[in-house]
């Protein structure tokens, strides 16, 4: 089979539709028909099912869609290799980032990166830290952006360090927490940063909070501390001086009164960062990092 076949199957897999199919490959419904037929007369059996709402695939169609998708993806690999070959840097950029991270920072560093190389695109997946990592082992994408203490033993870049604060429009002080009758509002995250949090609760209050709100997000635990419904525990990446200019801001200190801080690590296989697009990036990184270093 050729490629065209393959991308025809992989096309077909995605829309499970006729009409669609053929308008994404730019020909005609009854020549995207008779080239299926083909096909699956090449394979001696029955790829798709036709039924009145659309496709469906039979057991021998999911197995050669997952071949076909998988000589597709390596066909993109070898193309992108290919590309790193020329002076300009070309090729997708793939980026697994901590949410956290992909709203408050990266967008900053990826306007310069499509500033300076117009030629790259950009796959930007955003979620916990934990996801990232698990992106980055299956070979999803090329580099990730995590939060936190990980034990990565190929290329690691420190990005930047952010303290923590407890912020809120009432509370001034942190040993008024106790007395203030008002909710911890506390988002969800990866286990090591809320454990993290946890351990510092207990060594300053040897006690645990007496309302708590869980939210989802941070932006929406960010939202409700700004409008007063309670206090949260932010990282500085998360705050700026207009947002909080009406709030307390306190910093969170360890035992031997050092702040308390959030690491963010550039990680992904050394292999990775043969590319020229991730060697572009990380460029563009340490530029942006070296030029502000105030940011947090």
């Amino acid at each position: 089979m050729s490629f065209s076949e393959f991308q025809l199957l992989s096309v077909l897999a995605q829309e499970l539709n006729m009409r669609k199919a053929a308008e994404r490959l730019f020909v005609s419904q009854p020549a995207l028909s008779q080239r299926l037929q083909t096909i699956e007369k090449q394979w001696s059996a029955r790829l798709f099912l036709r039924t009145q709402k659309g496709l469906v695939l039979t057991p021998s169609g999911e197995l050669v869609i997952q071949l076909a998708n998988e000589i597709l993806e390596k066909e993109e690999k070898v193309r992108e290799a290919i590309r790193t070959l020329d002076s300009k840097v070309h090729g997708t950029l793939k980026i697994a980032c901590a949410t956290i991270v992909g709203q408050n920072w990266l967008p900053k560093v990826l306007k310069k990166f499509v500033d300076r190389y117009p030629y790259a695109r950009i796959s930007l997946v955003t979620g916990w830290s934990s996801e990232i990592l698990k992106s980055i082992y299956e070979d999803d994408v090329h580099i990730g952006i995590v939060r936190g203490s990980n034990d990565w033993k190929s290329t690691k870049i420190h990005l930047f360090e952010d303290p923590l604060y407890l912020v809120d429009k009432e509370i001034d002080a942190l040993e008024k927490v106790l007395t203030a009758d008002r909710p911890f509002i506390q988002f969800k995250s990866d286990s090591n940063y809320y454990q993290e949090i946890l351990d510092w609760w207990h060594r300053a209050f040897q006690t645990s909070p007496k309302q708590t709100i869980v939210v989802d997000q941070i932006e929406t635990c960010k939202q409700m501390a700004f409008n007063g419904i309670g206090y949260a525990i932010l990282p500085a990446i998360t705050l700026n001086d207009a947002e909080i200019r009406h709030l307390h801001k306190i910093p969170l200190r360890g035992e031997q009164n050092e702040m308390l801080k959030r690491d963010t690590w550039l990680l992904g296989y050394d292999a990775a960062f043969e590319l020229k697009q991730v060697q572009a990036f990380v460029e563009v990184v340490k530029e942006y990092i070296a030029a502000q270093p105030h940011i947090l």
